[in-house]
């Protein structure tokens, strides 16, 4: 019997973003920084919104595929602050990641986009966020990123 991996679907993030920063051509790609600076959190177990702070830090591979690093944080409706670290890759056909970086709009579906999120906290109704692995589908729009989050069971 081969051992079988499931998930769970737990929240989606909707995390609004900046203009993008270019740090500029650093021997590996390019680096950019986009700021976070708002958005909110649904799901059955947890409610908030996306803290105004924090940033995605990017690096654009010569092959267009990215490599990404998001830290942010996000409130509760019950007032617990987590910290979120979310890393993962975002590829697809060259044109297309090229006018998704312009910041036109292209179907997510043509788009590999994939995280995996580390939450931290204090809150003890929170702590099962620390307690699993979880996995991300996500969705990059003009002015917003659309995470949806899988627990690992």
């Amino acid at each position: 019997m081969e051992p079988v991996l499931a998930t769970r679907y737990v929240f989606t993030i909707t995390a609004r973003i900046g203009a993008v920063t270019s740090a500029g051509e650093i021997g590996t790609g390019e680096r950019r920084i986009i700021p976070i600076v708002g958005g909110e959190v649904r799901g059955k177990d947890i409610n908030g919104k996306v803290l105004a702070f924090g940033a995605d830090f990017q690096i654009v591979r010569p092959d267009s595929s990215i490599d990404l690093e998001a830290k942010y944080a996000i409130e509760s409706d019950d007032g617990a602050v987590i910290y979120v670290e979310n890393r993962g890759i975002r590829c697809g056909p060259a044109d297309l990641v090229k006018k998704l970086n312009r910041g036109e709009a292209v179907d997510p579906a043509l788009i590999y986009f994939r995280t995996m999120p580390r939450f931290e906290t204090g809150a003890a109704k929170y702590r099962w966020l620390m307690q699993s692995l979880f996995v991300a589908s996500a969705a990059r729009h003009a002015d917003r990123v659309v995470i949806d989050v899988h627990q690992v069971l």
